[in-house]
């Protein structure tokens, strides 16, 4: 019954958390330089964005056009021409109302649409998801099955020559840059100056649609070898010390020379004692490792291979400042690291099944 009631108030203290993050991001966007209305302006003008956004007025538009004659950006434009910029980016109304009319409409998963695509933010959200999910889910599934397995013998080797050589390797990779690895790897294997064995752009080839259920993963896994290996070094060398310290640490400890000491075998010591204590920490940064891979780790991945990822377009929105789709990447990368950290608490349980959810506060 701990259990449970625990859970519950997981999940209800998701709803305060989540509206905090989507509050305090709200505001100091609207406090920001260069919002749409300023780009709107300088456009009109020929102005670059990027020096409005500079000197030109808040992120979230003057609230009246009164204020927004103010404006550096907008001096010498016609009152009528700003009020109907305001109504049309929906800068007309005052910013709490704003602010509350947009929770209202999240609740029912409304993220209104693009500024500048006109199109719903939920229909791009559902478009780009599969690419970051694909790219993403590829390479957490790599890095946790070699990682772990990879962590786990160098802890029992500790010392050795393959423990120097393989931390060796680890840490070079993990020195080099994702990006950097990627532009490598074009070079080397994506008709740079060398081989042409893998594509360069996309998530899937041109006829990818006629071909059949076995050709199109094949499809799929040879667009992706590249932009997963690019990703999977720096995870991976991350994950292997975390796992091999975590082995390590458990390892050394009073109860498992006890065991030994009573004859217990070395992988009934490793799989039945330390795996399950070891294992806690690894769990326990699961959301941020997944959270990092599928979104925020992945942007410049997505650009240098031309994938039209859900990372790529927050950067894209922040960047052009499309409010819409800012908040809505936001809500949805803030719920889902929420869940994920809520199902690794649960996950805790059936890796240790000592933990009490009762003691544990909500």
């Amino acid at each position: 019954m701990n259990f449970y009631a625990y859970v519950l108030r997981r999940v209800l203290l998701i709803i305060p958390t989540l509206l905090g993050i989507m509050a305090i991001n709200f505001f100091i966007v609207q406090a920001a330089p260069g919002g749409p209305v300023d780009q709107a302006i300088a456009q009109m003008k020929g102005i670059d964005m990027s020096a409005t956004a500079a000197i030109g007025g808040g992120g979230g538009a003057p609230t009246h056009p009164s204020s927004a004659g103010n404006s550096l950006g907008s001096r010498g434009i016609d009152p009528e021409l700003l009020e109907d910029l305001n109504k049309q980016f929906g800068f007309d109304k005052p910013v709490h109302i704003r602010f509350f009319n947009m929770l209202r409409d999240y609740a029912r998963f409304d993220f209104g649409n693009s500024f500048y695509q006109d199109v719903p933010v939920i229909d791009l959200l559902l478009e780009r998801l599969p690419v970051s999910l694909s790219l993403g889910g590829a390479t957490v599934l790599i890095v946790y099955l070699f990682s772990v397995p990879l962590g786990i013998r160098k802890a029992v080797r500790d010392g050795s020559r393959f423990d120097v050589w393989t931390s060796v390797m680890i840490l070079v990779a993990y020195a080099i840059p994702g990006f950097v690895l990627a532009m490598l790897l074009i070079i080397l294997f994506c008709g740079g100056d060398f081989f042409s064995w893998f594509p360069l752009r996309g998530l899937v080839s041109d006829t990818h649609v006629s071909m059949g259920m076995l050709e199109q993963i094949g499809d799929r896994i040879h667009h992706l070898a590249m932009p997963v290996a690019a990703m999977v070094a720096g995870s991976f060398a991350t994950l292997t010390m975390l796992a091999k310290n975590s082995f390590l640490d458990e390892i050394n400890k009073q109860y498992v020379i006890t065991a030994k000491a009573k004859g217990a075998s070395e992988n009934g010591v490793l799989y039945g004692h330390v795996f399950r204590n070891a294992m806690l920490i690894i769990i326990a940064g699961f959301p941020a490792a997944l959270l990092g891979i599928l979104f925020t780790g992945s942007v410049l991945i997505e650009v240098i291979f031309s994938l039209k990822g859900v990372g790529l377009l927050g950067f894209e929105a922040i960047m052009t400042r499309d409010y819409p789709v800012v908040f809505g990447t936001l809500f949805l990368f803030t719920l889902v690291g929420l869940l994920a950290q809520l199902v690794t608490d649960i996950t805790y349980t059936l890796v240790d099944p000592r933990i009490d959810f009762g003691t544990r506060g909500g």
